[in-house]
């Protein structure tokens, strides 16, 4: 029988593409088993089940489990971070309406960075795994809650500048924020459940009122308002 050429041209492509696949699909079965099992539970024969590929392509592709781990948490972050920023990007510009454009940035906070899945993921890991493997984490200590502060510390600085707001150290505005706007929901979160939306309205309405009562500048504001207000009449 007459042998079957390969097709030269685009056997390099598949094989590029077939590869990449085979480490998304990794990727996502040892997120599935380290959250379900923890990094000292999750064995390596059960995340090439849950990939359908074999116990030598896991090494293949990652040399062993605690590389695999950490290439699960870079992954995951970089998925937040993306995510992250382009809520950071709707932070409010002015004081016009404070309360109200603070607590909407809040609630897209929460639900797209705190209470969405990866989110939940990493709490998971880190209550599990935390303590017994403190460098597994390093790159979600250095890249999660640190991250966002220091980036909210320079919009509420920002913010400052055109809203009625007194605010002696932003870091610590910043970090006292994120505290505020998670605190009602760390029973929901920690059970890992998933706020309605009237549960985070309130939960971050509830965060500014706490949060502009330390820091509103109730003189400037009081000045603004007795301002007398020009006419739009022609004179």
């Amino acid at each position: 029988m007459k042998k079957r050429n390969a097709p030269v041209s685009t056997a390099g492509g598949h094989t590029q593409r077939g590869q990449c696949a085979k480490r998304v699909s990794i990727l996502d079965a040892a997120a599935e088993v380290f959250c379900r099992e923890g990094f000292s539970g999750g064995s390596i024969d059960e995340i090439a089940a849950e990939a359908c590929v074999s116990r030598q392509t896991v090494y293949n592709h990652y040399g062993e489990k605690e590389t695999l781990f950490m290439a699960v948490v870079q992954a995951i972050m970089d998925r937040a971070n993306a995510t992250l920023f382009s809520i950071l990007a709707t932070f409010p510009e002015n004081g016009d309406n404070l309360e109200d454009d603070l607590t909407a940035f809040a609630v897209r906070l929460n639900k797209n960075c705190i209470c969405n899945h990866d989110g939940k993921f990493i709490r998971r890991l880190v209550q599990m795994e935390g303590e017994r493997y403190p460098h597994l984490f390093e790159i979600w200590r250095k890249q999660g809650p640190g991250k966002i502060a220091t980036a909210l510390s320079a919009l509420l600085a920002r913010l400052a500048h055109v809203a009625p707001l007194k605010i002696d150290d932003f870091d610590l505005a910043a970090k006292q924020f994120l505290a505020l706007i998670s605190a009602e929901l760390q029973m929901t979160n920690l059970f890992g459940g998933a706020p309605a939306e009237e549960e985070l309205e309130k939960a971050a309405r509830a965060a500014v009122r706490t949060f502009l009562r330390a820091y509103a500048d109730r003189q400037e504001g009081e000045a603004a308002a007795d301002l007398p207000q020009r006419s739009s009449q022609p004179a």
